[in-house]
């Protein structure tokens, strides 16, 4: 009872009114005006003492209660709670089922109730903690639950398991969940990218938990951030926050929301076959909205709601492109000026200036960019046809080739030490390319076999692919890798030879 009313309970009942007077000029319970009585008339005190006494002295004096010693049958049921609490980690164990072992070893113990109660403040006594209030747009936190789901395999008929990613807002606790293949750097982003495409906007921070795709190096004060997910934060505008090693209240959060996702999604999914990950994503997604729209337990509003009054206003905008994850490589710039980007056997240009240079390539699925001492040098759309050349004209250098050992007319000299026939060759390959510069790297590898197969094999190889129309390193490497430098095309092919089961040109006339 607030302390001005006990006061003015006292007064009235020394100035002897009935306890259903005070009850109605007061307003409280005639229940609770007998219950602070007979405490004032077993205390002995007068109000005179009473009226003196500051706020916290009267609370202590009528409302402090000694804690009466627990009796057997509690303490046998307190000792049973340390148990209790690890096992109701186990997915799908509740408090009820803790209490329908209890009471199967206890026929004489308590009731669910008194169960619950006695459960709740030995733990909040046992492990107090402080409650965390969420500032609105503030925090997204993110993680993959223990559970997997399954799909079919229609080709082979097996069940493949996949990954369920969750991330929920912190003030609103709107969520959302994904099923994914896997999770590796780029499923993990993709994730958290779709998260925030579903949320509209972007938080100010995510809290991820230690996974290597988001941490590298844990650490309880200073947690090294994947460069990759560091990069994909910084783009949305985001600080990573990543939760402390083995402690799960840091996201309890997003820990309730997976054990929630276990009720309200998966228990839903159980009886369902799905043969991709797409169409296990769109009856996800249904059973997700429900449980948006759901209102939380004991209260009038929803968690959509509650994002749709006061959260989705405070995310930040985002950017009209999606995030492109970036790879990177050291290469060194060919004296071709260009280089090679391995993983697709494809080369680009960059300023003739930089020949013979250490460079660093950052590339994603649609573009490149060449890096040079943290200044971009270069940047093409990425290509991924092996073997060829992405070239712009403002990087050579055709009108300085003494910045340079190679160039055509030096290429076209070694090849006349060789033979006539080479250098005409070469410089037939020379001309193919837009640039003389692309055909660099074919000429070196054409002039080198002459180490490997002698002089003469190499005139015939050229004079055969010549005779190819074929102007490239490959195909004279295989005329000598085949000994087909021997052997002319044959201008004139013999006539097909009559059979009855060989239909002549007539017939499809």
């Amino acid at each position: 009872m607030n302390m001005s009313k006990l006061r003015q309970v006292i007064k009235l009942y020394c100035q002897h009114m009935g306890t259903r007077k005070i009850s109605e000029s007061i307003g409280v319970s005639r229940n609770t005006v007998k219950k602070y009585i007979r405490k004032f008339q077993y205390l002995g005190s007068t109000w005179a003492e009473l009226s003196l006494m500051a706020d916290k002295e009267l609370n202590d004096l009528f409302n402090e209660e000694p804690v009466p010693a627990p009796s057997e049958k509690l303490e046998k049921l307190i000792a049973q709670f340390p148990v209790a609490e690890k096992r109701l980690k186990q997915p799908g164990m509740t408090l009820f089922k803790l209490w329908e072992d209890y009471i199967l070893k206890h026929p004489d113990g308590f009731q669910t109730t008194a169960f619950y109660r006695h459960f709740k403040l030995w733990k909040s006594r046992s492990h107090p903690s402080m409650h965390m209030v969420h500032k609105a747009g503030d925090k997204m936190f993110v993680d993959y639950a223990g559970d997997k789901l399954r799909i079919v395999d229609m080709a082979t008929g097996e069940l493949k398991t996949v990954e369920v990613f969750v991330a929920i807002l912190g003030a609103s606790q709107f969520t959302y969940v994904q099923a994914i293949e896997s999770q590796n750097m780029e499923d993990f982003i993709l994730c958290c990218e779709n998260a925030l495409r579903f949320f509209g906007g972007a938080p100010s921070a995510i809290v991820p938990d230690n996974l290597k795709a988001a941490v590298t190096k844990p650490s309880r004060y200073e947690p090294q951030v994947n460069e990759n997910f560091a990069a994909f934060a910084d783009y949305y505008g985001m600080s990573v926050l990543p939760a402390r090693v083995y402690k799960p209240k840091d996201k309890s959060l997003v820990e309730g929301a997976v054990k929630i996702t276990y009720n309200r999604i998966y228990t839903k999914l159980q009886d369902q076959l799905f043969t991709s990950v797409g169409e296990l994503n769109t009856a996800i997604l249904e059973h997700l909205d429900q449980h948006n729209c759901r209102n939380f337990q004991g209260r009038s509003y929803s968690r959509t709601e509650q994002f749709n009054e006061m959260e989705k206003l405070a995310l930040q905008p985002l950017p009209e492109i999606r995030y492109e994850m970036s790879k990177q490589a050291i290469v060194t710039v060919m004296k071709n000026g260009h280089v090679c980007l391995h993983c697709d056997k494809h080369y680009y240009s960059v300023p003739y200036a930089n020949i013979g240079h250490k460079v660093k390539i950052l590339y994603s699925k649609s573009k490149i960019e060449v890096f040079y001492k943290y200044a971009v040098i270069a940047i093409h759309i990425r290509v991924k046809s092996p073997h060829s050349y992405t070239t712009d004209p403002l990087h050579m250098a055709s009108n300085y080739h003494e910045l340079t050992d190679w160039n055509p007319a030096k290429f076209i000299k070694d090849a006349e030490q060789i033979h006539p026939d080479v250098a005409m060759y070469i410089e037939k390959v020379l001309l193919c390319k837009p640039h003389p510069e692309q055909a660099y790297k074919s000429c070196q590898g054409i002039m080198s076999l002459a180490k490997r197969y002698g002089h003469q094999r190499l005139i015939l190889a050229c004079n055969r692919a010549n005779d190819c129309g074929q102007y490239h390193f490959k195909i004279v490497e295989t005329i000598l890798l085949r000994n087909l430098e021997q052997n002319k095309p044959d201008d004139n092919p013999g006539s097909m030879p009559s059979h009855e089961n060989i239909r002549g040109k007539e017939y499809y006339q």
